[in-house]
């Protein structure tokens, strides 16, 4: 593969995998434990840039032991979702915010910068390469997990010179083995923090979430589910174990409110949030804020009865309610399921019918993909081989042109070294193409 200081999906090269692995029954999925057949790569150094995508069969990675995300956790991730519609398109959801995401905590973490719809296409291509492991199902769905590593090998705690940037998929089914849309009790103890202001509570780093762990653990065993993480001396509510919160209530101020935690640097500034804030003020039936909330606020208006429903938001989950908080060594009722939940089912189908059916919003946030057989992806994995060689070959071609490759190519990967050898070749593979 030669070295870009920009990578192209264009020039993305294909190893299709010689076995295909069984697919899963979508409705014995435990999160992220089967991953699909294929993987995206790419390699960046500062010496000669990024190098061409490589799109090849699922696989172990080589990497030296001292590399600086191993030991300094210079690394960052992010998480979405392919949907198999009812009309059988695959779509993505809003997958703009999350490169948009994904190139901020790289830039927080001294990680190379990359243009967001290059890598954008090229998850494209390994969906479409893997879409028959979206699953049949309105419970399950494809996440997509893009990772970017230092691959530094130096003990040097310093500005990686070698990254990889490299995306696996996963069949899924409802994150909270409860199931997708039962509610939660939560701990909340303020002697465990998620973040704090001036650190990167607000990017998609691996460190976020490991250093979670220890206080999970904790509340499993006091017999909770989740982490409701607060801050400061007046507990101030943030998010929920890896969820944005919500608290629809009526406020001090007697209003009907929607309310949740401001982006101030300790919130991940999350897709499925950024939606329901979307979709709310578009209805405007009532206030929606982003505001600080603390433990002080939500225990007095669970005395006054104004606390109507409480809900965590999350690509995983996507809405979450939340029965019960254990603060203080009290059992606090969260009465969300008593009133519906009203809002968070709304919520829950309005998002969910997005996802899979509609394109609700504006400048084509949500992108659609064709259905194809495994042939088709056969066929069209050999198309990208033969546009790559023949670019490196400088032969001068049309989107048309190519497209009139046909099966019988059979997924080869054609090497030619010039273009009269590139047009006599594949006169002799496909009569008549040229």
């Amino acid at each position: 593969m030669f070295s870009l200081s920009v990578f192209k999906a264009d020039d993305t090269v294909i190893e299709l995998a010689t076995v295909s692995k069984p697919k899963p029954d979508p409705s014995n999925l435990v999160f992220g434990t089967v991953f699909t057949d294929h993987m995206l790569t790419i390699e960046w150094s500062a010496k000669e840039g990024w190098k061409a995508p490589f799109i090849g069969p699922f696989e172990n990675i080589s990497i030296h032991p001292a590399s600086s995300s191993l030991h300094y956790a210079v690394e960052l991730f992010e998480g979405m979702k392919a949907y198999r519609g009812d009309d059988n398109i695959i779509r993505l959801f809003r997958p703009d915010l999350n490169m948009q995401r994904m190139l901020r905590s790289a830039c927080r973490v001294c990680l190379p910068s990359f243009d967001k719809q290059e890598l954008l296409n090229c998850i494209k291509k390994l969906i479409n390469i893997d879409q028959e492991w979206v699953p049949y199902s309105s419970s399950a769905s494809l996440y997509i997990r893009p990772t970017f590593v230092g691959t530094e090998p130096s003990l040097g705690v310093k500005r990686p010179s070698k990254a990889l940037l490299f995306v696996i998929l996963s069949p899924v089914g409802p994150y909270f083995s409860s199931g997708s849309f039962n509610q939660v009790s939560l701990w909340a103890d303020p002697k465990y923090v998620r973040a704090w202001k001036g650190g990167t509570g607000d990017c998609k780093m691996g460190g976020n979430y490991g250093a979670s762990l220890y206080a999970q653990y904790e509340a499993t065993e006091r017999g909770c589910q989740q982490v409701l993480w607060l801050y400061g001396e007046e507990h101030q509510i943030t998010e929920v174990g890896t969820m944005n919160l919500f608290l629809y209530w009526i406020n001090e101020e007697g209003e009907e409110e929607l309310a949740t935690p401001p982006l101030d640097g300790i919130i991940l500034p999350g897709v499925t949030r950024h939606s329901i804030l979307d979709l709310t003020r578009k209805w405007g039936e009532f206030k929606v804020s982003e505001r600080y909330l603390t433990m002080g606020q939500l225990t007095a208006a669970l005395n006054d009865n104004r606390v109507r429903e409480m809900f965590g938001a999350g690509t995983a989950c996507v809405v979450c309610p939340v029965g019960r908080i254990l603060y203080e060594e009290k059992n606090l009722h969260i009465p969300t399921m008593e009133n519906g939940p009203k809002l968070a089912t709304r919520l829950l189908k309005e998002l969910t019918d997005v996802q899979k059916k509609q394109d609700i919003y504006e400048n084509n946030h949500i992108r659609i993909f064709p259905d194809f057989s495994p042939a088709t992806a056969t066929k069209r994995a050999a198309f990208y081989n033969i546009k790559q060689q023949l670019r490196q070959a400088n032969v001068k071609y049309s989107l048309l042109y190519l497209a009139k490759l046909k099966v019988e190519l059979q997924g080869q990967f054609y090497v030619f070294a010039s273009k009269e050898e590139a047009e006599k070749e594949l006169r002799k593979l496909i009569p008549g193409l040229i």
